[in-house]
């Protein structure tokens, strides 16, 4: 006897007051999934409503579970065959052996037939024969997924990890898109339409900033580009598809620390290694993760060697600021060349992690720099206007203000230099130069300094 709506209690579960669906994961498909089992909360307390709107959301998860459990491992197979019949028509104009082959395979992938329909048609397993339809499709060339040359483009990848985890993310919501609307993950059938439909239903979708949406699709672009140039798309479906980003203004857009700013940064209290780190992010105009990347031998001979990063060709020497000289005496004294210059924030152990070396840094910075009021935030931005990243504002500020030419301020803080003459043919400018610069730069005073001493070194997971 079936149950009536008001005591079925198949595929749902009472969380908190309302109700959700659950839909257990077969263990075959438990490591493609990611879970055990799948769950969705219904906007109900009652039973009977619950168990009307309960069936579209299991016949979702029963899709996921599907495509999880589907004998997809006949992927390479396909895409070898059907390189091997692509190569047969080139060279002979005849791929009836490798069609044959790709024949027999079909027809062990579809199964034995389970039973007749009323007309003596055979019946196949419904799942054996969606996969004898997919291996069939790619096999002919008649599709290709998304995913075929996904690996050979990863591994030829040569950015930072955290951009790679952004292309990682960018592709894994397209696919993600797809499947929930719908679209089969085809090259051959992915066209504009497509991504004009993944570009406004990502862009609605909320909570990203558009520097951040902007962001990964341009990983996509730069991945159907890959593609493009290897011929196995026919253009870029991405072109010219970005979000409008928020006029910043003078009230808005991040700046350099003022003066008095400065001075209740450097006045304290703070950690000894805090005031270090400020006075050299102050005086050099370096980013925080090549700060705090120091080693020993990096501050030898009266110059800092800053390793290149962002865009930076190659290393490059700053000379030490008079300023910074007992600094880096006291952190270089009786250590060896492979010592860091920054202990207190040791490079993170867990292997494959994305966070920089200078993540927890930057976290004791922020929290610091709030504690003695130098804030600045914006309704609607993650980020404040202030951060350690002013320290490097300060910095070019600071030497423009004193004359400096600008090409010198360029190399010193790792900038690219205008124009074919300095940004090409000229190799910088010399140390005596730089260092005239660099002295030009002067902190402002302070008086009653606290120090507090620095904590033991914690390694970051």
């Amino acid at each position: 006897m079936a149950l009536s709506r008001n005591t079925d209690r198949k595929f749902l579960e009472l969380h908190g007051n309302k109700w959700r669906v659950v839909v257990p994961v077969p263990r075959k498909a438990q490591a493609a999934i990611g879970k055990t089992k799948l769950r969705q909360a219904l906007p109900t307390d009652s039973l009977a409503e619950a168990n009307r709107l309960k069936w579209p959301v299991v016949a979702n998860f029963q899709r996921q579970i599907d495509r999880a459990l589907r004998p997809d491992d006949h992927l390479e197979k396909a895409l070898h065959l059907a390189q091997q019949r692509r190569d047969a028509v080139a060279s002979t104009g005849d791929a009836e052996p490798e069609e044959n082959q790709i024949d027999d395979y079909i027809e062990e992938i579809q199964g034995p037939v389970i039973a007749e329909d009323e007309f003596g048609e055979p019946i196949y397993d419904p799942q054996r024969e969606a996969a004898a339809h997919r291996f069939a499709d790619i096999a002919y060339s008649r599709a290709t997924p998304f995913t075929a040359s996904r690996a050979k483009y990863e591994a030829q990848l040569k950015v930072a990890p955290r951009t790679k985890a952004d292309d990682a993310r960018a592709f894994a919501a397209l696919i993600a898109w797809c499947e929930r609307e719908g679209i089969p993950l085809f090259r051959e059938t992915f066209g504009r339409r497509e991504a004009v439909r993944f570009h406004d239903d990502f862009g609605a979708s909320g909570g990203r900033h558009p520097v951040t949406l902007n962001k990964y699709m341009r990983r996509l672009s730069i991945f159907w580009k890959w593609m493009l140039r290897r011929d196995e798309v026919k253009t870029n479906v991405w072109q010219g598809l970005t979000y409008a980003v928020p006029h910043e203004t003078d009230e808005t857009e991040e700046r350099p620390f003022t003066d008095d700013e400065l001075k209740s940064l450097l006045r304290g209290p703070a950690q000894e290694n805090m005031h270090d780190l400020m006075r050299l992010g102050a005086l050099t105009g370096a980013r925080l993760e090549v700060l705090v990347s120091l080693k020993v031998g990096d501050c030898l001979n009266g110059a800092i060697r800053f390793k290149a990063a962002k865009k930076e060709k190659g290393a490059r020497f700053v000379p030490i600021h008079p300023d910074l000289v007992a600094i880096i005496s006291k952190r270089t004294e009786g250590k060896s060349e492979e010592d860091h210059l920054f202990p207190e924030w040791p490079p993170v152990i867990k292997e494959g992690s994305l966070r920089e070396r200078s993540f927890k840094a930057s976290q004791d910075f922020t929290d610091y720099r709030r504690s003695v009021g130098v804030t600045d935030a914006v309704e609607g931005k993650r980020r404040e206007r202030v951060n350690f990243h002013s320290f490097r504002r300060w910095f070019v500020t600071k030497a423009e203000q004193a004359d400096q030419p600008e090409s010198t301020i360029a190399s010193i803080v790792g900038h690219k230099r205008q124009g074919m003459t300095l940004g090409v043919y000229s190799s910088g400018p010399k140390l005596d130069q730089a260092r005239r610069c660099v002295e030009a730069v002067i902190l402002p005073e302070v008086s009653d300094v606290i120090v507090l001493p620095s904590k033991k070194p914690r390694a970051q997971r």
